[in-house]
This record gives structure tokens, sequence and C-alpha cells, in this order.
């Protein structure tokens, strides 16, 4: 483990800025029609289930990393599988971030920019800071956490008073029932993004104040939960359901329609540098969990070692994993069940062989 130690704010902002990442700009629990704000509360709760057994094997083994403690429940040889297949997963989701970012900054802003171009200099950023060490990433989110708040309360200040806003879009609530509402929120958003906050558990052993890691996660996921809820509800009330299911960036499309006095317009920008620090630190999250999980994992003195070749991968799958953001999304759609595996399935698992194994020590005591 890298000698290094992050304050609660740090943890914090890194933590509400990983949930927001993509979910703040993508087409986000649209299935469940004009009651997917419900879905994203529901899932949002589901989140906090989550994050108590992520907590309970944490307190088990609060100086290990989820690739070490898992070796400690599961066994030796197949937890260091099991451990792997976690890392392969987190680099598989840093490429998706780096690629989403890629193609929403091509479709506004960067249209004869090459893909390669922005993924690069996007990963060879990530890595520069991370080779610096988890303290200058949580300085730096400390930092652009306060920038975020910012464009956010900018972005939607402009447009509840853009007068294109009508709350009327977005009834009648249950139009179709609860039964679209808990498919779309169970397993589907439960996994993207809460499940997802898996990645901190490679992160919590340098939290320097360990008694307050409940409070922070469940702050971050309560909070950016009612954030991307308030989202949903906004972007509706401004485009309609129907151009909500259809948009592939339904926020950018949103806040492009403000224009006010026909001066303050094209504030899309606001929502590129959004999903711009959003998305870097969240990449930065999973690339850094990957490269401190195989340090681990193959018992390597230093994680700088590795971070440039894998940031390399980064990169390759951040161009190789489809020819197109619709072709990746249906790549994701494929990847569907193996995450429900790896972020709900295998915890629940670990969390009862780490109860059944501790009441049988206590007998045998």
């Amino acid at each position: 483990m890298e000698k290094a130690k992050i304050s609660v704010i740090q943890l914090f902002a890194l933590m509400f800025m990983f949930e927001l990442g993509t979910a703040l700009v993508v087409s986000y629990g649209t299935n469940a029609g004009k009651d997917a704000w419900l879905s994203i509360l529901l899932a949002m709760c589901g989140g906090i289930v989550l994050f108590y057994i992520f907590y309970f094997l944490f307190r088990q083994y609060p100086n290990l990393l989820f690739t070490g403690y898992i070796r400690e429940i599961f066994g030796k040889y197949i937890g260091w599988i099991v451990g792997l297949l976690y890392c392969l997963h987190f680099l598989y989701i840093c490429g998706r971030n780096v690629r989403e970012l890629g193609d929403l900054l091509v479709s506004s802003t960067l249209s004869e920019t090459p893909l390669l171009a922005i993924n690069l200099t996007l990963v060879l950023m990530m890595c520069y800071v991370i080779h610096l060490g988890i303290e200058v990433v949580g300085r730096t989110a400390e930092v652009f956490i306060v920038v975020l708040f910012l464009l956010g309360a900018a972005g939607n200040f402009f447009v509840l008073v853009s007068g294109d806003v009508d709350f009327h879009q977005i009834r009648p609530f249950l139009e179709h029932g609860w039964k679209p509402i808990f498919t779309t929120a169970f397993p589907h958003l439960l996994i993207f993004p809460f499940g997802e906050m898996i990645a901190f558990t490679m992160l919590l052993p340098y939290l320097n104040r360990p008694q307050l890691a409940k409070r922070v996660w469940l702050g971050a996921v309560i909070s950016s939960g009612l954030i991307l809820s308030w989202m949903f509800l906004l972007n509706t009330s401004v485009l309609g359901i129907d151009v909500m299911q259809r948009a592939v960036f339904p926020t950018l499309t949103a806040v492009g329609k403000v224009n006010l006095f026909d001066f303050i317009e094209r504030l899309d920008a606001i929502v590129v540098f959004t999903l711009l620090i959003t998305v870097f630190f969240k990449a930065s999250i999973y690339l850094y969990a990957a490269v401190v999980g195989i340090t681990d994992l193959f018992k390597l003195n230093n994680y700088r070692k590795i971070l440039f070749p894998i940031g390399t991968i980064v990169i390759f799958l951040s161009l190789a994993m489809a020819s197109s953001f619709t072709e990746q999304g249906e790549e994701g759609f494929l990847n569907h069940y193996l995450s429900i595996a790896q972020l709900i399935v295998i915890p629940l698992l670990m969390l009862i062989v780490s109860i059944i194994r501790n009441r049988f020590k206590k007998k045998m005591n």
C-alpha cells in the first residue's frame, strides 16, 4: 500500500464527483418514463444497503485493500483470481468513461479533433496526477468540487429562469404503475452509479479518520442521488419525456436551449466542463483502484512502475471497445450480468462467508 492519507473532505469530494460521473449527462433511467426520478431515489436506497455490506467488510479488515481481504475471505488462490477480475473490471469501466467523455467532446465542441487525441490527453493527465499520489488526487478534488458546485448552480439558475421549464411535463406520477420504476431501479440504476462505489474499497484504508467513513460514504450517496433525481426532473421539464428518451446527452440538449435576451446562450460549455471534471476524477479513481489492486496481487514494490503501461491499455480500450456511442451502449448491456455478479452478488457472498467464519471462530474460542 502507498504510504499516504486523505482527509474526510477529500474523500467526500472524490465520492461525490465519482457518483455523478457520466450519469449527469447521459440518458439515465428513461426506461421508467416520467417516473425515472423515483427510480433513481429507490436505487439510491439500494446503494445505501450496498454501502453497509462494503462497510462491514472494511471494518473487519481496516488495514487491507479490497484485493487483500477478498483473499482472506475466499482463500489465497480463489481470492487472487476474483481480485484480478475486479481489477480488470475497474480498467474496463475506466476505458468506458474515457470514451464517453471523448464522444461528448467530439459531438459538441471539438468536432474536428480526433478521438485519439482527446482520450490520450485525458489519460496522460490522469496518470500524471495518480503518479503524484492519492494525496494529490484528493487535494485536487477538494479544489474542483467548488468549481463543480459553481458550474452546477449557474447551469440550474439559467435553465430555471430561461422560460423553457414546464413542470407539467413530469406529470402524471406513476403513469405506468410501480413495475417499470422497480425494474429500472433494480438492478440497472443500482449498478450504475451506486454499485460502482465498490472502487472506494481500494481507498478507504488511506482515510486519516476511518471512524468517519460511514458518514462520508452515506453523505456522498444521498447527496449525489438527490442531484441525479433533480436533474432528471429538470431535463424532463425542459425537453419532455419523448425527447429525453431519444437524446444521447439530454442535459447538454436542455442547457443548450437557454437563450436569455439573445445574449446569454450557448451554455452547453457548462455541461462540457462539468462532465470533464466528474469523468476525470471517476476515471482516475478506477485507474488508481486497478493499479494498486494489481500491485497488491502481484506483490510489486511500487504501483508507479506499472501506471503508464496500464494507462496505455486504458487508451486502447477506450478506442477499441466500440465504433460509436450507440454501439458502446449495446456493449454495456452485454456486460450487464457480469456487473451484477461483481457489484452485488460477490460482495453479498463475501459478507455471508465473513459472518459465518466469525461465528465459527467465536464458538471455537
